[in-house]
């Protein structure tokens, strides 16, 4: 197949089988566009479309986003990971609607200097809602071209990454490039697929080097593995007898930046202190099961405790900490473990109630 049939073959391949009806292919614009983009990075669409439709329902534009409380953009993103993208979703509105008057400048180079934005996100927003020649390389897209073309290496290299990057612009068209951009994302996500590509259903099968070689699934060369390391901590649930736990705001930077969390102790025997800067008794302690949460570059083992308390104030005098009513919980960004083990200790608390 020629260079120059590659963009046909797969536009036609999208108008007659390609998927027209995801949410952000309705009412496309720069806004939408931008925040499907960072929800589906590392995310599954299928995961991805509820999260969409309510965020776009509470936030429906960039104004509103920009002027939003953190902890409702950090409640609304809850259980999709990731939450350095929804502090960087607001850094960056903010940034849309104090320097560009509302409206995403209609440049790449311009759209890769802000905040969480990178180069084949500001060509999926350029291409996809303002029809401007872009090429993108997201993760499907990187599947079909390093597939298409046997590109050896692992894609994370720059020079791998330099050499996919060439690819995409070379086949990239002049005209429908928002069609096209969309084409490639959706055969990478329904035909290229990781683990069980489906070649005979596939528009470039004859021309696809991995297809020729039999070697479909060894592309893209995958990351060289490295062992996980495992850390340990304690999570103590601080019960107040009124259907309430102790929460803390973590800090802005690191691990679950900004979002409310359960303290973090190396022993139980920490919890006597950890009592005492809020002025509670420690009544009976009961374990939990255990989780496991696997972050990017470890796994983290969690032993989680329910400590009832007495002498427990409605409020708590330190900034960043507060009880947490698990009937009526606050619109909060909760750390994905730590909202599970809140459900859980709810389910504990009323079976014990109801006993």
């Amino acid at each position: 197949m020629r260079d120059e049939q590659f963009a046909s073959v797969v536009l036609d391949w999208f108008d007659r089988h390609g998927r027209h009806d995801l949410p952000w292919q309705q009412g496309i614009t720069p806004y939408r566009v931008w925040v499907s983009e960072i929800m589906l990075q590392q995310t599954q669409v299928s995961t991805v479309l509820n999260y969409f439709d309510r965020f776009m329902a509470s936030l429906p534009t960039v104004q509103a986003l920009a002027a939003a409380p953190e902890d409702e953009v950090l409640h609304l993103w809850t259980g999709l990971g990731y939450y350095t993208r929804a502090r960087n979703l607001q850094k960056t509105a903010k940034i849309v609607v104090e320097h560009y008057a509302g409206e995403f400048p209609r440049d790449v180079e311009k759209l890769v200097e802000l905040p969480g934005i990178g180069l084949s996100t500001a060509g999926a927003i350029a291409s996809i809602s303002m029809g401007l020649r872009a090429p993108i390389l997201d993760g499907n897209v990187k599947r079909v071209l390093a597939r298409y073309t046997a590109q050896e290496g692992y894609p994370g290299e720059p020079k791998v990454a330099k050499q996919l990057w060439a690819t995409a612009e070379r086949f990239t068209p002049h005209e429908r490039v928002n069609a096209y951009t969309q084409a490639m994302m959706d055969m990478g996500a329904t035909l290229c697929t990781r683990s069980k590509p489906s070649c005979l259903l596939c528009p470039l099968e004859s021309g696809c080097e991995a297809h020729l070689l039999g070697l479909e699934t060894r592309y893209p060369i995958p990351k060289p593995r490295k062992t996980i390391p495992q850390r340990r901590t304690l999570m103590p649930m601080l019960t107040n007898g009124e259907g309430a736990i102790l929460l803390y705001r973590r800090p802005s930077t690191g691990l679950w930046g900004g979002l409310w969390s359960l303290p973090e102790l190396d022993d139980l025997n920490d919890v006597e202190h950890l009592a005492l800067q809020h002025s509670l008794k420690v009544g009976t302690q009961h374990p939990m099961p255990g989780l496991t949460h696997t972050f990017s570059h470890f796994q983290l083992a969690i032993e989680p405790w329910l400590i009832h308390v007495k002498e427990a104030g409605h409020h708590v005098a330190e900034a960043d900490w507060l009880w947490y009513n698990l009937a009526t919980p606050p619109r909060l960004g909760l750390a994905a473990p730590v909202k599970k083990l809140l459900k859980h200790a709810a389910d504990l608390l009323n079976a014990g109630e109801s006993s």
